[in-house]
């Protein structure tokens, strides 16, 4: 637990003392935000401060810092330490950082920036690659609440049975889904979504007090960064894509031009942006902390001293379930699952209004009409349906789309850093602060793709591509300094 402790006050810390230097380095000011220069009642709504960090927040949660931590938590005490340093110096500073170039550039979209400082090409790539990636997202975030709804009632023998039925709860998602997409962001998103970030936040509260309550004996960092591996995969690359959501995800950046439309100043972006990934954090580590408790707990593991976990149970709905009921009692453990099935929903809900702007903004299709916001949802939706039946029907299909999700959402991340990086750049500020996660991150894609992904190369292998895409990847952006610098002469 000494370890659990010090990592929630790095997060605490970090916040406070990294995020105000990201912030003096980006340096925010009084000019006009799109939320007040572009007003149209639909996506550009001045909302309050404190309703865009609870929707910033559910936006970029998702299972994520959930299930993604629960997976990661069988890498031992590395996982706190990818947590706390990716959180702080790498995906908060991303998310704070592509936040506000949206505002600077009239609150577009991910693959409009990346055009902007990466070239016509990478916009193209990435136009594609985001869309497609925010549909997995609709796809596997439906999936899982599915999942947790279905287990959360016992209906059987009674005329409510259908409850039970994963397929009624998908058919109930999609509806909403299809509702929050095509409503103005301050009509359904606006007005339910702080009810929801409240049941999330209470769910983490209430596992923390429960944990400082057990005071379990869990591994920690200085016996070993994986001498308590509970997996046969190798923590480089497969623990930094495994945790994403409360390190670094790309996904996020996807969402913040959301909430760029929405602020009224520019200094209002640090609590939001920097703010609710420091949240997401801090949800990360205390799902991480609870599997540590249900896989490692001495002197017999959590799951044995369960109802119902005789077995180890490796599927992180389950073991929700499973911790929920076991320490919160009936109540508890509904609100806590809510909390749960809400961040997923509202994750998947609002990656499909990302993906209708984006494709909005492709075509050029006004979105004041909500007829024209029906057509392009329309084949969206097909193809999300169209995912989530191979998945259902296929028994691996869901761990397929989540290791292409996790690396495609990385991959996003490094599209955005580099990014931000070349803005920095021609800013002349200093572009350190995203230029060393952007090339580790590029190193952890490549190298997960090769070794674990696509071909499956051996660790021997996997550690020379890893070093020879920092390498080429540094090489690469020195050369582009020096001729940027060159050019401007």
């Amino acid at each position: 637990m000494i370890t659990f402790v010090v990592s929630l006050l790095a997060l605490f810390f970090g916040y406070f003392f990294y995020g105000r230097f990201v912030e003096r380095v980006f340096g925010p000011d009084d000019r006009p935000t799109p939320a007040v220069a572009k007003a149209d009642g639909v996506d550009f709504v001045v909302l309050p401060g404190w309703k865009i960090f609870m929707i910033q927040f559910l936006n970029i949660a998702g299972t994520g810092p959930i299930f993604g931590a629960i997976m990661g938590a069988k890498f031992g005490p590395s996982a706190y330490l990818w947590i706390v340093l990716g959180c702080i110096f790498a995906g908060a500073t991303h998310d704070y950082l592509s936040g506000m170039l949206s505002i600077r550039n009239g609150g577009a979209n991910l693959p409009d920036i990346i055009g902007r400082y990466l070239g016509n090409v990478p916009k193209q790539m990435m136009l594609v690659f985001s869309v497609f990636l925010l549909m997995m997202v609709g796809a596997v975030f439906v999936y899982s609440p599915a999942s947790l709804l279905q287990n959360l009632f016992h209906t059987e023998g009674t005329n409510l049975e259908f409850l039970n039925d994963s397929v009624f709860w998908i058919i109930v998602i999609f509806i909403y889904y299809l509702i929050a997409t095509m409503m103005p962001i301050d009509k359904i998103i606006g007005k339910i979504y702080p009810l929801f970030a409240f049941s999330l936040l209470f769910m983490a509260v209430a596992f923390l007090v429960m944990l400082f309550v057990k005071q379990p004996d869990i591994p920690e960092l200085w016996e070993g960064v994986g001498e308590a591996s509970l997996t046969t995969k190798n923590i480089f690359p497969c623990l930094f894509i495994t945790i994403a959501c409360g390190a670094i995800s790309g996904f996020h950046a996807t969402q913040s031009p959301l909430m760029a439309r929405c602020l009224k100043h520019e200094k209002m972006a640090r609590p939001i942006f920097y703010g609710a990934m420091i949240t997401e954090g801090f949800v990360a580590l205390i799902w991480a902390t609870v599997a540590m408790y249900f896989f490692y707990n001495e002197p017999v593991a959590g799951y044995q001293e369960m109802k119902g976990g005789e077995a180890i149970i490796s599927k992180a709905p389950a073991i929700v379930n499973m911790v929920s009921e076991n320490w919160l009692g009936v109540f508890g453990s509904v609100l806590a699952i809510l909390g749960v099935v809400a961040a997923p929903i509202t994750s998947g809900d609002t990656a499909l209004r990302s993906a209708r702007l984006i494709l909005a903004d492709f075509i050029h299709m006004d979105q004041k009409s909500i007829l024209k916001r029906f057509y392009i949802c329309i084949p969206m939706f097909l193809t999300v349906i169209a995912l989530l039946v191979w998945q259902m029907e296929n028994p691996e299909g869901f761990d397929v789309i989540w290791s292409w999700f996790g690396w495609s959402n990385q991959t996003l991340s490094v599209f955005t850093l580099w990014a931000i990086t070349v803005y920095l750049v021609r800013e002349r500020k200093n572009f350190f602060i995203t230029l060393i996660p952007a090339v580790f991150m590029t190193t952890v894609c490549v190298t997960y793709l090769l070794s674990e992904q696509a071909f499956h190369l051996d660790s021997v292998y996997a550690s020379v591509i890893a070093a020879v895409t920092v390498v080429v990847s540094s090489c690469w952006f020195v050369l582009w300094l020096v001729n940027y610098r060159k050019t401007l002469k």
